[in-house]
């Protein structure tokens, strides 16, 4: 039996690249910050390092942002997908539901999936902050 054979004989088989995720998996590898993809904006310059899924989740994007003193990316918001921040340089503060937290090299945010949070750098030099966040 020929494989265009099997194909009309079995349904499942037929729609199969359909049922899967059309976007490759995330590889495994380093990346270089001058590889990653840059956008700038006023508020400062965002780098996306991996965005798509992995074996384990649907979606997954890591990257950084380096924001400019007194800046804030976007008013609070929230989105589906939970969240890590990792502040690296710079201080700042980060709402989770209306709590501010003043952070600074070394502090890290956790925020699940839904909730309202927001960052401002409060600092007068550029704040580097890392973000990773994932929706199962």
């Amino acid at each position: 039996m020929k494989r265009r054979d099997l194909l009309k004989t079995t349904p499942l088989l037929a729609a199969a690249p359909l049922l899967g995720a059309t976007t490759p998996r995330l590889p495994d590898v380093v990346i270089d910050p001058a590889k990653a993809k840059v956008t700038r904006a006023p508020f400062g310059e965002t780098r996306i390092y991996f965005d798509g899924p992995t074996s384990q989740v649907h979606a997954m994007t890591a990257g950084s942002l380096r924001l400019n003193p007194g800046m804030v990316p976007h008013p609070p918001h929230q989105h589906p997908e939970e969240e890590f921040i990792v502040i690296a340089e710079g201080t700042g503060e980060i709402t989770i539901a209306g709590k501010p937290y003043g952070v600074g090299p070394g502090a890290m945010m956790y925020c699940e999936g839904g909730k309202l949070h927001g960052i401002t750098n409060t600092g007068k030099a550029p704040m580097l902050f890392y973000f990773y966040k994932w929706k199962a």
